[in-house]
């Protein structure tokens, strides 16, 4: 297949109108903060808006940002995850692996059939979606704000069920993450469905 290609003049080759176009660019971000709310409000510092200076600053994410998932556990510090699998199944990237215990498993509270001897979520296939917390009837697992998640081999960035429950920690954090106007909707999704649920017209 032969492609027909305009073929460029003197001038063009010589990139000048490319270089000429993205400076400026360049200067018209440069001297953007003249015109910026900061530089027409008496009240704040004059100080020109400049990248974030990571990691000394922290970006400060907003209520519900859906970052890495972690495991959480109930106010009694139990495992709340009751190795359903679903949370597997319903991963898209397949980044959950679960190892039920079988058939002697060990309960760590009233209520709760069996506790998983494994859960790993491989942080590299994650893709933040939230169907695992959207999926999850125990509300065992959460996205909650980490999202610089580094190490330096693929081994160390698949997290164990130890290292999940540490960095999910008790329900609170969950609770502070999710809540928006003292109400803690995330936490209690499966009331909230219930509510909605039962508020729908209903036809006879």
């Amino acid at each position: 297949m032969k492609v027909d290609r305009t073929k460029l003049t003197w001038w063009e080759r010589l990139y000048i109108p490319s270089i000429l176009n993205g400076f400026k660019v360049t200067m018209r971000h440069f001297f953007s903060w003249k015109r910026s709310k900061v530089y027409g409000d008496k009240q704040k510092s004059y100080r020109a808006k400049t990248t974030m200076q990571y990691p000394e600053e922290k970006w400060d994410v907003p209520t519900g940002y859906r970052g890495a998932p972690y495991l959480v556990k109930d106010v009694d510090n139990n495992t709340k995850c009751v190795s359903c699998q679903l949370c597997e199944f319903v991963c898209p990237p397949r980044a959950i692996r679960i190892t039920p215990p079988g058939g002697g498993g060990v309960v760590e509270r009233e209520g709760a059939e069996k506790m998983p001897d494994e859960f790993e979520i491989d942080m590299l296939r994650c893709i933040y979606c939230g169907y695992c917390q959207e999926v999850c009837p125990e509300e065992a697992i959460y996205l909650l704000k980490d999202y610089a998640i580094t190490g330096e081999s693929r081994e160390e960035l698949i997290y164990d069920k130890e290292k999940l429950l540490e960095l999910g920690g008790a329900d609170k954090r969950a609770y502070d993450h999710h809540a928006q106007d003292g109400v803690a909707e995330g936490v209690k999704k499966w009331e909230t469905k219930m509510r909605e649920a039962s508020e729908q017209p209903k036809f006879h």
